[in-house]
C-alpha cells in the first residue's frame, strides 16, 4: 500500500455546484458588464460555437527537450479552465504560446477561430497578468491600467471613464493617483487585473498570479478573481500548481504531466474519477492499494488486496472477475471512531485499528491508522470536540461509492 499527501481539496464546491453571491458594483459598471454575462450564460450552458481557443496537434520542443507534446484543446467561451500541474510539466509554455511569446514547433493555435501562430502579441486581443504584477514603478496607478487602452483609437475622455469603471470593478476606486508602491502586494495584483481586463479581452492569460501571496490574501483575491471573472463572462485560461485554487474556481481543469495531457474534466470528475495513478495522487490526499477483483455483491465489487483484507467498491466500469486494479480511497472518505463507541454499519467497510500518529489541523484531524495487519492508513476526519489520540483503540470505515479502482496497467500512467 502507499500513502502519498501531495494537496486537499478544501471542502470549496466548484463553480457549477456553489451558487455564489454576486458583488455589488455602481449601477454604471453593471450596465456595462450586462450584454457579456449574459453571452457567457448562453454559451457555457449550451456549450455552443466555436470553442475561443483551439490548440490542435501542438508540440513545442526547446532543442531536445519535449516541453509540450501532442496537444489538443477546446476552450469555450466564457469559461475558466485551469491547466494544473506541477512545475516542468509545461502549462506555462502552452500559455505562452497562446499569448504568442513562444511559437509551436508543430501543430496550430486558433483564437476566435482565426489560426495565430504567425500573428503578433499585440494584434491577439489578449490581457495577461503575471505572477510578479508587472507594474510599471515610475507610473501612476492610472497610467498603469490605462496603458493598453493609450495605443488604441480611443479618446482621453474614454480612457478615464473606462479607468475608473474598472477600478470600482477590482474595488480600488480613488487610488488612480497613487503609485504602485503605495498600493499593499494583493491591491497591485488587483491593478495588474484591472489593466488587464480595462482592454476588454478576448481571452485573459494568468500565469500564476497568486503564488506571490500570503495564504489569507490569496484566498480572498481567488474569490474575487472568479467573481469577477463570472461578471464579465471573459474566457480565461488560468495556470496554477495548487489543486485547492484549480478545484475550487475552476469550470474545467486541465491536468499535465510532462507535457502530456492526462486528464480533463469539471472539477468533481477529475477528482471523483481521476483517469490514471497521477491525477489520484496529484489530486488530494490518497491512499493505494493493488487488488484483484473477485466478485460482484449487488451494485459493488468486491477487491481483495494485497494485505489480505476484501473491499466493496462501487464504481463505474465493466471489472470482471480476476481483473487486477488499483484501489484509490481519499483520506478524506474515511470516517474514524474510538472502537466500541459506535456500531459499524453493514453498509460500510469497516476496519479495526490503532491510531500511530495524528496532527490536529483547526477543522480537520489527520490520523494514520495501523490497521492490525500492519497496513498503515492515512484518514482525514473531521475535527470533534475531543479529537482522538495517538495511540487509541478505533474503527475506521469507509463507504463503497467512496472508492474508486484503476487498471492495474495504467494505474502508473
Amino acid at each position: 500500500m502507499d500513502t502519498s499527501s501531495n494537496g486537499q481539496r478544501s471542502g470549496t464546491g466548484s463553480r457549477q455546484a456553489v451558487k455564489k453571491k454576486q458583488s455589488r458594483l455602481p449601477a454604471s459598471v453593471l450596465f456595462m458588464l450586462g450584454s457579456r454575462r449574459s453571452i457567457k450564460e448562453i454559451a457555457v450552458k449550451k456549450g455552443v460555437g466555436t470553442p475561443v481557443v483551439q490548440l490542435k496537434g501542438v508540440n513545442k520542443r526547446f532543442d531536445k527537450v519535449v516541453a509540450v507534446e501532442k496537444m489538443d484543446l477546446d476552450i469555450e467561451e466564457g469559461s475558466l479552465v485551469s491547466l494544473l500541474g506541477p512545475s516542468g510539466c509545461g502549462k506555462t509554455t502552452i500559455l505562452r504560446m497562446i499569448a504568442g511569446l513562444e511559437t509551436p514547433s508543430e501543430g496550430d493555435i486558433f483564437i476566435k477561430g482565426q489560426r495565430v501562430n504567425d500573428i503578433p502579441i499585440h494584434k491577439r486581443k489578449l490581457g495577461m497578468i503575471f505572477q510578479n504584477y508587472a507594474l510599471f514603478p515610475h507610473k501612476t496607478i492610472f497610467d498603469n491600467v490605462a496603458f493598453g487602452l493609450k495605443y488604441r483609437n480611443i479618446s482621453k475622455e474614454q480612457i478615464k471613464k473606462k479607468v475608473m469603471q474598472v477600478l470600482e470593478m477590482v474595488r480600488l476606486p480613488g487610488v488612480e493617483n497613487r503609485m504602485p508602491s503605495q498600493l499593499s502586494g494583493g491591491q497591485q495584483q488587483r491593478i495588474a487585473m484591472a489593466r488587464a481586463i480595462v482592454i476588454e479581452p478576448v481571452v485573459l492569460l494568468m500565469d500564476e498570479p497568486l503564488s506571490a501571496l500570503d495564504a489569507n490574501l490569496r484566498e480572498e483575491m481567488r474569490r474575487e478573481i472568479d467573481n469577477i471573472q463570472q461578471m464579465i463572462g471573459v474566457t480565461t485560461i488560468f495556470v496554477t500548481h495548487d489543486q485547492r485554487e484549480a478545484l475550487s474556481m475552476s469550470d474545467k481543469i486541465i491536468v499535465m504531466k510532462q507535457g502530456l495531457l492526462q486528464q480533463e474534466g469539471s472539477p468533481e470528475e477529475v477528482y471523483n474519477y481521476p483517469a490514471n495513478h497521477f491525477v489520484a495522487d496529484f489530486l488530494g490526499h490518497s491512499n493505494f492499494f493493488d487488488g484483484v477483483v473477485i466478485g460482484r455483491e449487488g451494485e459493488n465489487f468486491r477487491v481483495k488486496v494485497g494485505d489480505g483484507n476484501e473491499i466493496l467498491v462501487h464504481h463505474p466500469g465493466a471489472w470482471q472477475e480476476g481483473d487486477q486494479v488499483e484501489l484509490v480511497i481519499r483520506a478524506q472518505s474515511y470516517e474514524v471512531f474510538e472502537r466500541g463507541k459506535n456500531e459499524q454499519k453493514s453498509n460500510m467497510n469497516c476496519f479495526d485499528g490503532t491510531i500511530i500518529d495524528r496532527s490536529y489541523m483547526g477543522g480537520e484531524v489527520s490520523y494514520f491508522v495501523e490497521l492490525e495487519n500492519k497496513t498503515v492508513i492515512h484518514a482525514i476526519d473531521i475535527a470533534k470536540l475531543r479529537p482522538l489520540q495517538r495511540g487509541q483503540k478505533v474503527w475506521i470505515q469507509v463507504k463503497p461509492n467512496y472508492c474508486g479502482l484503476l487498471p492495474k496497467e495504467n494505474s502508473q500512467a
